[in-house]
């Protein structure tokens, strides 16, 4: 029987939600499944990925074929890094122990490659408040500012009354010396 390691949908509408399982290659995407190995929740950043690394690595021993999103989950968590050295130590290219050692090295690069985006994406999320909260403070101050000035008391503008009238006397007197 033809096997396949592919992605069960569950979730909401527009927030999916996936159960990593081992199918028959011929039954429905959400229809029966021979066995489950984790989930996987793209709704996270990081997504987050629950998958129980022997039943997946034996089922792979077994023959069956993950689909390009499983791929990239299995690859992900190291499952495809570890066949691809029991397979050199079968060969007897390097031995159980340097197969061991050379594993190690490479999950505690990916954990620190985990943490430092999620760290990185606090960082950010930590900038972004602080920059969200001196706008408001500038734009806090700028409506004060527009208060103070709206409730300020108007000068009285007297000198620019007196300078207009002289004018107005000036042209009733030019229209009498016309006149007679």
């Amino acid at each position: 029987m033809a096997t396949k390691i592919r992605l069960q949908r569950h979730g909401k509408k527009g927030r999916p939600f996936y159960h990593v399982v081992v199918a028959d290659a011929r039954a429905p995407r959400d229809g029966k499944f021979i066995d489950r190995l984790g989930s996987y929740n793209p709704n996270t950043n990081p997504a987050t990925i629950v998958l129980d690394f022997e039943k997946a690595l034996d089922w792979l021993n077994k023959g069956a074929q993950p689909t390009d999103t499983a791929r990239t989950i299995l690859s992900d968590k190291g499952v495809l890094y570890k066949k691809h050295l029991q397979g050199g130590v079968k060969k007897g290219a390097f031995d159980e122990a340097a197969a061991e050692a050379k594993f190690t090295a490479w999950t505690e690069a990916n954990e620190a490659k985990i943490a430092g985006k999620k760290s990185g994406l606090a960082q950010t999320k930590e900038e972004a408040k602080k920059a969200a909260l001196a706008a408001e403070a500038k734009k806090k101050e700028e409506k004060a500012a527009a208060i103070a000035a709206k409730n300020a008391p108007v000068a009285e503008e007297v000198p620019a009354e007196e300078e207009v009238a002289p004018e107005a006397t000036e042209g009733a007197e030019n229209t009498e010396e016309t006149e007679g």
